[in-house]
Parts: C-alpha cells; sequence; structure tokens
C-alpha cells in the first residue's frame, strides 16, 4: 500500500458517512454557509438508496403493479395473465437508485460541500483520516474541522448458525439482488423489513412463512393494526407464526434448506417444528457500522450494543464530535436521520433547536396493505398512565377504497379521556390500508401538536378520498359521526 499525505484541509464541518443523515447534514450545513465536507467509503446516499428504502419500495411497486394487472378484468379490462420479467424489474429499480444518487451528489456540488470517497477515521483532536478507495490503499487526506459529525449508518444483523449465502440465507442485501423469485421462502423477522419482503415476494409469487419472536407482527404498532394485517397476509397465502425462535436450520439435497424452530419461551429441550424452504431472509435487525471509525482511541462513548451514545441534541462524549442515524440508538428511519442531522447542524450553528420527540416520529411500512402510524399505541397508551379513549372504522365502506378496488383495513385513533368522559388530546394514529404511508401526514401534524379532537374534527376532508377515513375517525369520536 502507498500513503502519500497531502496537506491538511480545515472545514466547519467534517460528516463521515454519506447517507441519509450523513448527507442531509452536510446540505443544511452548506445551506448555512458552512464549509462542509463528506466522507464516504462507498456510494452516495447509502444503505437506504442503494440497499434499503429506495430498491425495496421499487419492487413493492413492481408488486403493486403486478396485483393491479392480475386483477383488471374486475374493472372490466381483459388482459393475458401477467408474466414477470424479474431481470427488467432489477433494471428498472437500478436505474431509479442511480438517478436518485445522481441528484443527491449534484445537490452536494450545488451546495460546495467537499466530497472525499474513501475511508473516514477520527482522530482525537477532531481530525479525519481518510484512506482513499482503491484494492492496495492510495492517497491519504487529513481533515480538521471544528466540528465532526458521524453518520456512518448500519449493517444487517445475522443469527448464528444463519451464514449469509446469496440465495440461500440472505438479508435484505441479497434478496434486493435476485435474479429470480425462490418458490418458497422462511422470512425470519416480522418487523416492518420483514413485512414488506414477506408482501412482495409473496405478490410476485414465492410461498412465504413468517417467523417472529415477539407476540405481534410490526413490534410497535397497535395490537389491532397488527392483528389486521395478519388476516390480510392469511387471506392472501402468507403464513404467519408469532412467539417463536428459529433454532437452526438444515440444507437438503435439492438446493433448499429445513428451518427448524420453537416456541420464544419454550426451553431449548422443546421440539423444534420444521419448515421446508428454498430461500430463507434474515430479517431481525440492524446493527450500527462503527468499526471503521477508530473510537477506540477517542473521547467518544460507544455502549454495550456498539451504539454511539449521544444526547438528545446528538452530542457524543468528545466535544465537538457529533453523531446521527443508525449510529445512534433511535429509531432506524431515513427521515429519522434527517430530522437528527438538522438538529445536530443547528446546535453547532447555536441555534438552540428542539431535540427530536423520538415517542411520536412516523412510521410507514410499505407492505400490502400498508402500514402507518404515529404516537402511541392504544396498550402503550395506558401503560404510560393515560385513560384513553379510541375509535376505529374500517374502508369497506369508504367510497374511494370501492372505486380502487382496495378495502383491506381501517384507522385507529388513540386520544386522551377529558374528565367529562369526552375525548381529549390525541396520542396515536394507527392506520392499515390502501396508500396509509401517504395518508398519515394529518395524523402526524396532530399527534405532534397534540391537537384535540374536537380541533382536527372540524376539519374539512376532500370527497371522495382514502383520507376522509381518518376524519369520520375524528367526528366518531366527538360522538356524532356521520357514516358509523
Amino acid at each position: 500500500m502507498t500513503d502519500t499525505a497531502i496537506e491538511t484541509e480545515v472545514f466547519d464541518l467534517v460528516v463521515v458517512g454519506g447517507g441519509p443523515a450523513g448527507y442531509a447534514a452536510a446540505l443544511y450545513a452548506g445551506a448555512a454557509g458552512l464549509r462542509a465536507a463528506l466522507v464516504e467509503r462507498d456510494r452516495l446516499g447509502g444503505t437506504c438508496l442503494h440497499r434499503g428504502c429506495i430498491p425495496a419500495k421499487e419492487l413493492l411497486e413492481t408488486a403493486a403493479v403486478w396485483r393491479t394487472v392480475a386483477s383488471a378484468a374486475e374493472f372490466g379490462v381483459n388482459v393475458e395473465p401477467p408474466d414477470l420479467d424479474f431481470g427488467v424489474s432489477q433494471t428498472r429499480k437500478q436505474r431509479i437508485v442511480d438517478g436518485l444518487e445522481a441528484g443527491v451528489r449534484g445537490l452536494l456540488k450545488r451546495r460546495k460541500v467537499a466530497v472525499f470517497e474513501g475511508t473516514g477515521r477520527l482522530e482525537p483532536d477532531r481530525t479525519v483520516v481518510v484512506e482513499a478507495n482503491g484494492p492496495d490503499g492510495g492517497d491519504t487526506d487529513t481533515l480538521r474541522a471544528d466540528h465532526v459529525l458521524l453518520a456512518a449508518g448500519s449493517v444487517p444483523i445475522t443469527l448464528p448458525g444463519f451464514d449469509r449465502d446469496p440465495t440461500l440465507v440472505m438479508t435484505s442485501d441479497e434478496v434486493l439482488a435476485l435474479d429470480e423469485v425462490p418458490g418458497r421462502v422462511a422470512v425470519i423477522g416480522g418487523g416492518a423489513i420483514g413485512c414488506e419482503f414477506a408482501s412482495m415476494l409473496s405478490d410476485l409469487g414465492a410461498e412465504v412463512t413468517v417467523l417472529e419472536y415477539a407476540p405481534q407482527i410490526v413490534p410497535g404498532v397497535d395490537a389491532d393494526i397488527s392483528k389486521a394485517l395478519g388476516r390480510a397476509f392469511s387471506k392472501r397465502g402468507i403464513t404467519v407464526r408469532t412467539g417463536c425462535r428459529v433454532t437452526g436450520h438444515t440444507p437438503t439435497d435439492g438446493g433448499g434448506t429445513t428451518v427448524n424452530y420453537t416456541d420464544a419461551k419454550s426451553a431449548d429441550e422443546a421440539p423444534d417444528a420444521q419448515i421446508e424452504v428454498d430461500a430463507v431472509v434474515v430479517s431481525v435487525g440492524r446493527r450500527p457500522f462503527a468499526d471503521h471509525l477508530g473510537l477506540d482511541g477517542t473521547e467518544v462513548a460507544v455502549d454495550d450494543r456498539g451504539f454511539v451514545v449521544a444526547d438528545e441534541l446528538c452530542r457524543t462524549s468528545m466535544p465537538g464530535v457529533y453523531a446521527v442515524g443508525d449510529l445512534i440508538n433511535t429509531p432506524q428511519l431515513a427521515h429519522v436521520g434527517f430530522a437528527e442531522a438538522i438538529v445536530a447542524v443547528k446546535d453547532i450553528l447555536g441555534e438552540d433547536p428542539a431535540p427530536v420527540d423520538y415517542r411520536n416520529v412516523p412510521w410507514a411500512i410499505y407492505c400490502h396493505p400498508e402500514v402507518a402510524f404515529a404516537g402511541l399505541s392504544e396498550a402503550a397508551a395506558t401503560d404510560a398512565g393515560f385513560d384513553v379513549v379510541t375509535s376505529k372504522h374500517r374502508y369497506t365502506g369508504n367510497s374511494r377504497a370501492m372505486i380502487v378496488n382496495d378495502t383491506e383495513g381501517l384507522v385507529k385513533v388513540v386520544a386522551e379521556r377529558n374528565a367529562d368522559g369526552t375525548a381529549g388530546r390525541i396520542l396515536g394514529v394507527h392506520m392499515m390500508g390502501p396508500w396509509v404511508t401517504e395518508q398519515l401526514g394529518q395524523g402526524y401534524l396532530a399527534v405532534n401538536w397534540e391537537a384535540t379532537v374536537s380541533e382536527v374534527a372540524e376539519l374539512i376532508q376532500p370527497h371522495p378520498t382514502l383520507s376522509e377515513l381518518f376524519g369520520e375517525t375524528m367526528l366518531s369520536l366527538t360522538g356524532r359521526g356521520l357514516h358509523g
């Protein structure tokens, strides 16, 4: 390896990591007039753009088009039975990803952010040493900054005994690069990512079983929504097993494998159940990727799970150093990373920002039916000491849902009960159904602005829309609903 040291460059802010949290910080800093640098060891856009949010949603949209064509006869549109060319789907996915990456690069250039391609390592004096990419190493850039922001992201968690394989035991990385859809799939993990993959693979022809350790799929969403999603999955032929623990797998001569699982609370000697599949998707979460940052030689504290320790303004234990996104123990969502980046840069600018309210961030799961929520579930609100009142309405009677032929789902609102028994402050909005990821906005605003049911019920909902079901649910909480 050849190391060629060059003169130290000085910046107001050096960001290590070019995923959503990192590039958002660099763009926001550039917009505020700071001289910013961004270090990225792989590709701009990070996991979200290349191996997560964007490619997954593109393939889920492919599945949605498949469903639309398959049911076209119900609208009087007669077409040949659909046939999937997954290679074309993958090409389209990559074209979208590449275009968005080019867009990020262009934005950084316009904000005059200096981009360094290489692996960044933090030194004790807020210097970032960047080793350029290349098989044999390369030049070393030394960047000095008043402030450093760490945004190195995360990588998939694997399970003991489930070694990664391009086609047999896959994480999200491998699923999104598949050339063809496996016939039978076990998805280990029924969280947001697991449910999205289960939905997509099922739509495209796979026989899917979801194995989830927790008592419900999509932990965090209201139990009524989780149960409804389970029923919807069952109608589509997706088998869901909750409260179970995988214990291993045994590859078979035919190229597939037998997955063993047992009750999550049972002793190790309990007998295993088995399922034979052609592929396994391990979707049990992600761990922070701080491996290459060199934090051992700095004041930056890391907890026993590998997360960088940061306060409510994303400040680490090392003065002048911040950490955001999947690197810290907060919801692993791109939009949370965006918000944390803004908080951190505002703090650098001395603007006294409000911390991110992690209890009320919006969650969006793009399986079919979609799931979206913000704020407390009924159980979480009760556990927090609130006396609550709830209401829920289903899409079966919604005119727009009927028109688009997608009536599976419901809206549930959780509100605080006033002393007189009426519904007061809105604590949570939980939704499942057609395009609820696009409908959640008004629910998120209501929860975060601490709006009351009576205030929101006065707002006019356009008709016919899917979103008017949210308004109907609010009206019902006033005791004077129109349609239910």
